[in-house]
């Protein structure tokens, strides 16, 4: 039996609406030592979608959506590990239930799951409601993929209709439309940390003249270097692909926040940059429009 013909199962998960917390002090500092006050960093996010801007929100890690986490440990590391973009959820307690969504992505932090829902559903929406998710994902064997090629955290039903080619036989390469290819270098916090249940923040630079270009909430990016298999790690000669699932963040070694979807070796998967035409992930595509 290969793993083509194995058959995923779903698993129902709990996750409670989170709060956002602070320490012992409101102000984080940023990069060249200014304090700011980190909004947006967890918690219910309103007003922000996919197809936003990942740079120029006066916010910190911003998602658009909301964070789910459990208050027992192993049960919020099993969520987190366990939910992938595209998953259904639905809302079970307080003014939105019956809300239905979906999984955007993940976030560190000892593991969140970002959900997005329609923003009216992400209004009525509190702190400590219960949200159930259908898990589903995990292992995904495509027919066909090459053997050197993983894929983690993503829907079976959502890989058709990203800009993936899978090339059609177990020799040809995996082609990834990405909006830009970033080089290890700029991974920040996320290394060294499991890739089915973190992201990986890339230190990039605003857009302008000198900065990376234009991201959006929802696009692929490529990072050359990066093994994502187990532990996101160096390994030269390896590329891993992602979505951006928040934005961006003025803390130093942060930045916006990318849940990876696919690793290989670089002959095995190759992205192909698009800074003006890309389009990743989009609400129509998880329906939430």
């Amino acid at each position: 039996m290969t793993d083509s013909t194995l058959r995923l199962v779903a698993v129902n998960l709990l996750g409670m609406v989170e709060h956002p917390g602070l320490g012992g002090s409101p102000y984080r500092v940023d990069r060249d030592g200014r304090s700011y006050v980190p909004t947006g960093d967890g918690g219910i996010v309103l007003g922000l979608e996919l197809g936003d801007p990942a740079f120029g929100l006066v916010a910190d890690h911003a998602a658009p959506g909301a964070c789910l986490v459990h208050p027992d440990p192993a049960a919020r590391h099993a969520l987190a590990s366990y939910a992938c973009i595209g998953n259904q959820v639905r809302v079970r307690t307080g003014q939105a239930a019956g809300a239905r969504g979906v999984v955007l992505g993940k976030r560190g932090e000892e593991g969140r799951v970002i959900i997005g829902l329609s923003q009216a559903d992400l209004d009525r929406l509190r702190p400590a409601d219960e949200v159930a998710v259908r898990a589903c994902g995990q292992g995904l064997r495509p027919a066909g993929l090459r053997s050197d090629v993983a894929v983690m955290n993503l829907d079976p039903g959502l890989l058709s209709q990203l800009p993936v080619d899978l090339g059609g036989g177990t020799d040809a390469a995996v082609t990834v439309g990405v909006r830009l290819i970033a080089p290890s270098r700029l991974a920040g916090n996320g290394i060294g940390r499991p890739a089915v249940s973190w992201d990986l923040d890339l230190q990039l630079p605003p857009p302008g003249m000198d900065g990376a270009g234009d991201l959006v909430l929802g696009d692929l990016v490529a990072v050359d270097d990066i093994d994502a298999r187990y532990n996101m790690g160096y390994r030269r000669g390896w590329v891993t692909v992602g979505v951006i699932v928040h934005g961006a963040s003025p803390l130093p070694g942060h930045g916006p926040g990318v849940t990876p979807i696919l690793t290989g070796p670089a002959g095995a998967l190759r992205p192909v940059p698009d800074a003006t035409g890309h389009v990743g992930l989009t609400s129509a595509m998880v329906q939430l429009q």
